[in-house]
């Protein structure tokens, strides 16, 4: 779990980013899910945007995108998600 400080700082780094992955009508799927965690992966912080044909609840895309990629939900600000996790291979963020 991040504590309060690592989410602000991950926010900051995460500010300038542009979504690299969309969430359509179509919902979230395996497809989606294991590029998610590869770009995961080899990034740490990525957005993904909820496009406004998803007629889901925002939270509860949010919530499960983050579950299922096994990562952190950082932020859900509009109707983009920003979520962490540590990567393995290729460590860049150091969070304080």
């Amino acid at each position: 779990m991040l504590t309060g400080k690592q989410k602000r700082y991950l926010r900051s780094q995460a500010h300038h980013l542009k979504p690299i992955f969309q969430i359509g009508k179509a919902g979230i799927n395996e497809n989606l899910i294991i590029q998610v965690k590869e770009a995961l992966e080899k990034r740490e912080l990525i957005k993904v945007s909820i496009l406004q044909n998803n007629f889901e609840d925002k939270n509860d895309v949010a919530r499960e995108m983050a579950e299922k990629s096994e990562s952190e939900l950082v932020q859900l600000i509009g109707h983009t998600i920003v979520l962490y996790k540590e990567s393995t291979e290729n460590k860049q963020i150091e969070l304080p």
